[in-house]
């Protein structure tokens, strides 16, 4: 499991004039099955996306497909985890230890 925090490095004004965009994009994760949720961060200097895979490289190219990395209104910052221990509404996504 990958979690993708975004730092915005543009003003606001310009990641709003990609959020249409940014959306769409969002939207074709969650039907892939790759994001399983995600939302701006308080205060709104980003956002974050809780997604699932096990190849780094392909959540990469994911996140570089991201209208806001295309437009470099953001910068990514990418944490792999192993979820060990979820929610029973997340079992599907639990994970053992190597």
């Amino acid at each position: 499991m990958f979690v993708l925090e975004l730092t915005y490095t543009a003003p606001v004004e310009r990641v709003d004039a990609l959020m249409r965009e940014h959306i769409a994009w969002l939207d074709e994760q969650y039907a892939a099955g790759v994001f399983i949720a995600s939302g701006r961060k308080n205060p709104r200097d980003g956002g974050v996306i809780l997604a699932v895979g096990d190849d780094r490289a392909a959540i990469e190219k994911i996140a570089s497909a991201d209208p806001f990395a295309e437009h470099q209104v953001c910068a990514y910052r990418i944490t792999e985890f192993i979820a060990t221990k979820t929610s029973p509404e997340l079992a599907p996504y639990q994970q053992r230890l190597p």
